[in-house]
Order: C-alpha cells, then structure tokens, then sequence
C-alpha cells in the first residue's frame, strides 16, 4: 500500500504558493511548480460493461504515465478504444476527456477510474488496493458453491409473476413478447446496459422464405444435425426450432414494423444458399437466415425490445442487479431469485410466481470455465470476441439448485483472430493476473476462405476448406495452435469460385473492402504484402529451415492446382488456388470466439432438467446458457441458427409460464 504520510509532508513543505530556488545559472530566484500529488503509482476501478481498471503514475506535479485494463470490454469497441483513451488522459493532465465515439460506456468508467487515481495521488480519498487473481492460489474449481446470504443482509423483497434475468438478446425478445400479451414480469440485468445484438437469426419456413421459394424441409434439417453433433444433440429442440421460430419471425417483424418503419428484412435463398454441386462435402445450407436493414445502418433490435416492454407494459430493466442465486421451496420448485444491487451492495428477494427465465449467455468470459470444460477451443483461441458480461452465471446457479448440464463444451469459433507472428493462441496473462486473448482482431473475413493454410515450420496440414472451426481445430496439432493464410493477387477471382456461404461471403462480394482492411492490418504489424515468397517468408518470420520448407510447400501446392487434383488433403478442386502472381499475402490465425454454446439441458418446452431426469418446476432456459442444442460445434453453415433458437425459446418459455402452452 502506498503511505499517504508522504502527502502531508509535501504539502506543508510547499504550503501557499510557489516555493522559492535559485537558478543555477542566472543566480535570479525562479519559481518552481507547486506539488499537487504525492508522487506513485495508483490504481482504481470502475464499472463498464465489465470492470475497468486504470493504473496511473505520478511525479509532484503530473501525470507520467497510465495502463488501462479494460480486458472485460468489448473486444472490437471497448477494448480498441483503449490507446485513445490513454492518449486522452496523458494530453489532459485529467480526468476529463471526451468519450471515445461508440464506446461511451467504457470511456465513462475510464473517466471515473481515472478521477479516482488523480484523487487518491491528491490525498483526498484513501488509497484503493484491489484484489487481483495474480494473488489467488491455484485455480479454483468453476463451480463453486452457492453463496449463503444471511436474512438479515436482504433489504427488500419484490414480487412478480415471472422473473427473466438477463437483458440480452434472449431475455429482451421474451420481455417484448410478455410486454404485449400484457403479462406481469420483471427483468433484471448485472450490467448497465443491454447487451449487444447479433443481427442475423435463423428462422424456418416463415411467409417470407417461402414465398421466395425457400422451404427447408425437416427431415434433411434434423439428419444434417444429427450428424453436426455426432448424433449428441436432443433434435426435440430443433423441432420446436423448425415448428415456431417462424412466429418468432412474426412477432419480431411487426415489432420493427411499429419501431422501425423502414426497415427490410433480407432473406438468402437460391443460389446464394445451396452448396456448389462440385463439392463432394454436400454440406447442407438451410434457408432459414433473416437480416434486417434500414436506411442509415442496421436497427438496434434489443433497442427495440427495450422499447417495447417500456410502451406496452411500463417496465423499465433493472441494471446493476446481478442475479446471486435462485431460491426454491421443499418441493423443488423456484421460487425466484436473490438478486443484488451493485451499486448499493444491498440483496433483493424477487418471488417470481409463474417461473423464472435464466438468459444470462454462457461462459466466454470466465477462463475457470473455459480452461475446464473447453481446454481444445480455449487452446486454438486468439481472440473473444463475446459479450464480456457473459461469465456463466445462469449455469453456475442452476446446477448449484440440482440442475443437469450438457458435459461436451461447444463453442461458437469463427477463424479470423489475426496475431502477429510469434504469438500463440490461448490464453494470455495481463500484470495484474487476468487472463485474455491476444488478438487485436478477431473478425476479418477474408481468413476464412480456403487459401493455402501452414504452420510455423511452412508445412500445409490440412484440407482448407470446411466450416468456420475446422481450421481451428486442425491447429490444435500445430506449433502454437496458430497458422498463417497465403494468397495473391488473384484474391479477387479466386473468391468468387471457392463461393463460400454465410457470413465468409462478404469477400466474395466485396473482396476490394477486404484488400482495403487488409492496409490496416499491415500498418498494425499483423499482415504482409510483398512483392515476392521469399520477403513474404521472412515478413512472417520462418527460420531459414522453415522458409525453405515453405517454399516447396508452395511449389507443391501450385502443382496440385494444375492437376486440379489435391491428393495431399482432398480439398475439391474448384476451391483450389495458385501462387504465382505478386503482390503475395500473409498473416497469423487463431479462432475467435463468439461464444458458447455448452448450458444446462431443457426440454423441447425450454423447461429446464433435472440431474436426476425430472423436470425443475417454474424455471427456464434460452439461449446460451442452455444446452442440448449443439455439441462440439456451431452448425456455422446455418447462419443465425444460434439466435434463432435464442429467441424461439425465450417466447417459448413465456408462453409456458402464463398458460399459453402446455
């Protein structure tokens, strides 16, 4: 702890105004800046959409230097505001500095830590020591145990018919759905705002993709699923999927109607959703993908939500009030939650009548439980780009009341987190002890197109082409879980015959934006353009042997496009490329993870299941803290399956609730 009697020496030293030398060459009297802070290093924290932490260093009379940690923040908003945010707070000699545009809520907590330092190096509040997990022993088991909260701690009670915790994606879609049936609910939520909204959602068979001549038929669905999880999946829940996530559509659709009068909604069908017929994989690309769109950018649907449960039925969510642990009677049903206001420190009691639904996401941001139930996908991992609130506490506090969880991880890995050479994927260590991944991006596109692929010794190890994950997964073997991507400047071209599908098409329309960013990349240090292999080589960083072997990893790879045959890994041959002509490009990949998918198990009525088969009676699931869905993997060839299951079963468990179904 830094001594603050050092302060009150200073200041009576220095009181009044400016104390008195003598120059050492003029020999006039100068005056000398009067000391305002006790010189040290102080750090404070404050609430973004995680924690934030700012360390700053003082001389008598300035600010010298400042370290944010703002590892919890969102990875492409919060945490890339970081250096600006730094540059801000060193050029204003204070706290008060304009917030960066889009990052509002971790600009605000950076202001507030850093007012709380300049306070503390002024002596005029305590010096604040914080707890970091470097002073932990040993890494604790993910679980844990329930906290006991004492009676007398808990300083007021609520009383509702149904509880949804968590104010996301899931958890807004089922207080709309609520808020227009007129229905008596609450939502409370741990941060202090709602989370960020995935703008696609998967939806079969609505009136919109069938009258574009777009039905998915069941049968082919439910087998291409079955086979993702290698027959682990509950397909009863895919067919509550198939048989309502249309009326979801509805009802989402006459939402944006009412709040968002411009919008359209843009559904994938025809060519742009079938696999090419060449490709022996025969990978299946269900129709289901619905994505809205407005003059002046995408709408805000958890906006929308929001605005929805305001007008409709007066609710406003309760932020600042993380959920601490459910409560149930003898019988084992729940009975509502034990919440807590943040802010206050004070516990709640929240009766919740007719249930409670748990839509707290699942756990991308709790590296005990990533490194214990996800040790593969936490190992090929570069960069999180998950909501940083997602830390799995709706799985903690079912399985803490007899709740069953899904025991295979399945995470959600797209293979676009860039890395400069040398870095390997996993899990990086901060000073202060936090875990984080070191990717600064973790969404280019163009990664995920089925350009040559080799580790750090210049070999090719795999096929390239197959879902987002399985370039990953196939690094796991490699040195560092890590490899690089290789094309020329027959990118352009070559796109658009590989024709992948989802989300990766975005090169293939726009390969020039992707070139564009790639200019970016190349300024942070990350990615290379040269004019030869060779300077590519070295740019990348191979030893002499690996370069060499790099270079006939080349060679060959050009001859197996000229055969049109790869008998190496099989790739088919129209997803075959050459590489020949300059400019050459290269970068580093791990996988970025959007979430996971791994929760506690429920059934096609999103009641959720007991440890012992049964069902627990008045608590329910959706979204990713709940399980059965996916295993091993994310279907990522069916886009928006992920939210559209999300929010299919968060109106599934309202209507479950108040009697609509049965």
């Amino acid at each position: 702890m830094k001594e603050l009697s050092r302060r009150s020496f200073l200041k009576g030293a220095l009181a009044g105004s400016a104390a008195i030398a003598v120059g050492a060459v003029t020999g006039l009297p100068v005056l000398a800046e009067e000391a305002i802070y006790t010189p040290g290093t102080y750090t404070a924290a404050a609430q973004g959409i995680n924690t934030v932490i700012v360390t700053m260093t003082f001389s008598e009379t300035a600010i010298t230097d400042v370290v944010l940690d703002v590892s919890g923040e969102t990875a492409d908003i919060g945490q890339a505001a970081a250096e600006e945010l730094k540059a801000a707070l060193l050029a204003s000699q204070g706290a008060e500095i304009d917030a960066v545009a889009g990052a509002t809520v971790t600009s605000s907590a950076v202001m507030e830590a850093a007012n709380k330092c300049i306070l503390q190096a002024k002596g005029e509040i305590p010096v604040e020591v914080l707890e970091t997990k470097a002073e932990e022993e040993g890494a604790a088991d993910w679980l844990g145990e329930a906290p006991e909260i004492d009676e007398a701690d808990i300083a007021e009670t609520w009383d509702t018919d149904f509880l949804i915790v968590g104010a996301g994606n899931g958890g807004l879609a089922a207080a709309a759905y609520a808020a227009k049936k007129g229905y008596n609910f609450r939502v409370i939520e741990k941060g202090t705002t709602w989370a960020r909204v995935r703008g696609w959602y998967g939806a079969i068979n609505t009136p919109q993709i069938v009258e574009a001549g777009g039905f998915c038929d069941r049968g082919m669905l439910l087998r291409e699923l079955k086979k993702y999880s290698s027959g682990k999946c509950d397909l009863s829940l895919f067919n509550t999927w198939y048989d309502e996530s249309a009326a979801m559509h509805e009802f989402v659709k006459g939402c944006m109607e009412e709040y968002y009068p411009d919008a359209v909604c843009d559904v994938t069908v025809g060519d742009e959703a079938h696999w090419p017929e060449e490709d022996p994989t025969g990978l299946f690309f269900p129709v289901c993908e619905h994505f809205w769109n407005m003059p002046g950018g995408r709408p805000d649907r958890n906006e929308m939500f929001t605005n929805v449960m305001r007008d409709a039925a007066g609710v406003e969510v309760d932020y600042n009030t993380p959920m601490v642990k459910l409560e149930k009677d003898e019988s084992g049903k729940v009975t509502g939650v034990i919440a807590q206001n943040t802010e206050t420190g004070s516990y709640i009691r929240i009766n919740a009548a007719k249930g409670v639904l748990l839509a707290t996401g699942g756990y991308p941001y709790n590296s005990d439980m990533m490194e214990q139930l996800d040790p593969m996908g936490t190992a090929v991992t570069t960069y999180n780009n998950a909501w940083p609130l997602d830390t799995g506490d709706g799985i903690k506090a079912a399985c803490w009341i007899g709740a069953d969880m899904q025991k295979e991880s399945a995470p959600m890995l797209f293979d676009r987190g860039i890395v400069a050479p040398g870095v390997d994927a996993g899990y990086a260590v901060t000073a202060a002890g936090d875990k984080y991944f070191p990717a600064t991006e973790g969404q280019f596109n163009v990664s995920t197109q089925p350009f040559l692929k080799v580790n750090r010794k210049g070999e090719r190890f795999t096929c390239e082409a197959g879902t987002y994950d399985q370039m990953s997964y196939a690094a796991y073997g490699q040195p560092g879980h890590v490899y690089a991507i290789i094309f020329d400047a027959n990118m352009p071209d070559d796109v658009q015959r590989f024709h992948t599908l989802g989300c990766s098409a975005q090169t293939r329309a726009n390969p020039q934006a992707q070139l564009d960013r790639f200019e970016e990349q190349i300024e942070k240090g990350n990615a290379f353009k040269c004019d030869t292999l060779e300077e590519l080589a070295d740019k990348l960083g191979f030893d002499a042997e690996a370069k060499a072997t790099f270079l006939k990893t080349v060679e060959r790879y050009n001859e197996l496009y000229d055969n049109q045959d790869d008998v190496d890994f099989g790739k088919p041959a129209y997803r075959l490329s050459s590489l020949r002509t300059a400019p050459y490009y290269g970068y580093w990949l791990g996988a970025c993870l959007l979430t996971t998918e791994q929760g506690i198990l429920c059934d096609a009525k999103a009641r959720v299941k007991s440890a012992d088969g049964g069902i627990i009676e008045n608590l329910y699931v959706c979204g990713d803290n709940a399980g059965g869905f996916f295993y091993n993997n994310y279907p990522c060839v069916m886009p928006g399956i992920a939210m559209g299951r999300n929010m299919t079963f968060a109106i599934k468990a309202v209507k479950m609730a108040f009697g609509e179904d049965e």
